[in-house]
């Protein structure tokens, strides 16, 4: 399995994930131009990707949906309870596959799961080729002991870390309903609730971690990593030993095999 996150951020958010069989994008929020031009840049063609998972309908992870899965036919799943959501933001000449339970796209085993975010219906997932199982789990407010159980055992993770709560707070470009939409229940996951996540996730078996969804405003790569990496030595989890962690960039990067 080959994976890489191709942008990360509130620009836009896309991964993508490739078996010996299947190629796979986890949402498409940057224009079906810069899309083709990033998969180019793996050697990837677009019209070899079989299939488009959409974890929800906000514009940075479907901006390039409809342009790209028209012109390359591509199959697009969504949750059924997330369905007509994205209908209202998309031509329905798309074919939209809405799905409740887990199912396959070829030989690889797509999990989804219900996560807190101020829409309808919001999905990390975890995709799952024999026993090489990653998961992607951004856009939510708080984790829960259910979230983290279902993405325990993931070889890889990418997990939100969009904000560092201070920094929020003091910013003067951002009203207080825009800030208390972020922090609330239903927003986005701190430096802080990341740290906490991830201490969890470590102690299950976690080794790879990639921090994701990182505000360009409100947080910064280096402040992300600093601040975790600081609650897992407190927790006597060392990075680097214990556990590698990486921040994911709006450009492609790291690209992870497994």
């Amino acid at each position: 399995m080959r994976v890489c996150n191709i942008s990360s951020g509130s620009d836009g958010n896309i991964t993508y994930i490739e078996t010996q069989t299947t190629k796979i994008l986890v949402d498409i929020g940057l224009s079906c131009k810069e899309t083709e031009k990033r998969l180019n840049l793996l050697k990837v063609a677009p019209e070899s990707v079989d299939a488009i998972l959409i974890s929800h309908e906000h514009s940075d992870h479907i901006k390039g949906l409809e342009n790209f899965a028209n012109k390359y036919k591509t199959k697009v799943f969504v949750h059924q309870d997330g369905y007509n959501p994205l209908c209202k933001k998309i031509n329905k000449e798309c074919k939209i596959i809405p799905y409740n339970n887990d199912f396959f796209i070829n030989d690889v085993g797509i999990k989804s799961i219900a996560v807190p975010h101020d829409v309808n219906r919001c999905s990390a997932y975890s995709i799952i080729e024999n026993e090489k199982k990653i998961s992607i789990i951004t856009d939510l407010g708080h984790t829960n002991n259910e979230i983290l159980k279902n993405i325990s055992g993931s070889a890889l993770i990418f997990i939100e870390a969009n904000h560092d709560i201070e920094t929020l707070l003091a910013n003067p470009n951002y009203p207080t309903s825009l800030k208390n939409r972020i922090l609330s229940l239903r927003g986005h996951l701190s430096n802080k609730d990341s740290a906490r996540a991830i201490t969890e996730l470590v102690k299950s078996g976690a080794r790879q971690i990639v921090l994701s969804h990182l505000s360009s405003e409100n947080n910064s790569p280096q402040l992300a990593f600093n601040y975790i990496c600081g609650v897992l030595s407190d927790n006597g989890i060392i990075e680097g030993e214990n556990v590698k962690i990486d921040v994911a960039s709006t450009v492609p990067k790291a690209i992870f095999k497994l």
